[in-house]
């Protein structure tokens, strides 16, 4: 499937622990978009972009619950924030926040990421925000070609060796992407959602790599952390 450079990946998974925090993250994360539109997938595409990012990595119950939320009369008031370190073997980190209690999240992300070497610096300039798309299914030739004709800004279309097609391309053409995709077949997408995506990879060694792999897994499991975003290549 790609490089995966999110901190949601599947050996993340293993514990309940970690499990637990990608339900909360998915919780809070449609719950925020079905608040800032109508709690429908049909009308809201934030919604629908947030429900078809989690679809494979939670119960169908956990989105539902989110959105029934959203449609009663509180509302909790979630607040993004964006932190970027310099970590282990120069690694660059970015995490984002999603939470109701900004100091909380900023002094957690803040003691997990220097306990284990890492320091605050201005990395996102490393980075482009983009839209990724996994999939397997027609060509790449065919898939490109289908997407320029649908009038869809697509940067980079790559194939690996498993023949699953990752496409790169502008953040606001996600769903117009997978709407064109879907008139070539292709229904199911194992990923599908925008990201910041390193310029360069580098690969981490030794002692720095496992500092980096526990730091990791301790923010993939804090419940004010939705994503992680990182240029090293061999987690």
């Amino acid at each position: 499937m790609g490089r995966h450079f999110e901190v949601r990946a599947a050996a993340m998974a293993a514990s309940a622990k970690a499990k637990s925090a990608i339900y909360m993250r998915a919780s809070k994360e449609i719950y925020a978009a079905a608040k800032s539109g109508e709690p429908d997938p049909n009308s809201n595409l934030a919604l629908r972009a947030a429900i078809e990012k989690y679809r494979k990595q939670c119960p169908k119950d956990v989105i539902e619950r989110a959105i029934e939320k959203a449609k009663g009369g509180d509302a909790v008031a979630y607040i993004q924030g964006r932190y970027e370190f310099m970590g282990p073997g120069g690694s660059e980190i970015i995490v984002d926040t999603l939470t109701d209690n900004v100091n909380r999240a900023l002094v957690t992300v803040r003691t997990i990421v220097t306990r284990k070497g890492g320091k605050m610096a201005t990395v996102n300039y490393n980075f482009q925000y983009l839209g990724i798309l996994n999939f397997k299914g027609p060509s790449r030739d065919e898939v490109e070609e289908a997407l320029i004709l649908g009038d869809v800004d697509v940067r980079d279309v790559s194939i690996d060796e498993d023949g699953e097609i990752e496409v790169r391309l502008e953040p606001n053409d996600l769903a117009k992407a997978q709407e064109v995709l879907k008139d070539l077949g292709v229904t199911d997408f194992d990923r599908a959602e925008t990201t910041m995506y390193p310029n360069e990879w580098i690969e981490v060694e030794g002692e720095d790599l496992q500092k980096l792999k526990d730091m990791m897994a301790n923010l993939d499991e804090s419940e004010d952390v939705q994503a992680v975003y990182t240029n090293v290549d061999n987690l």
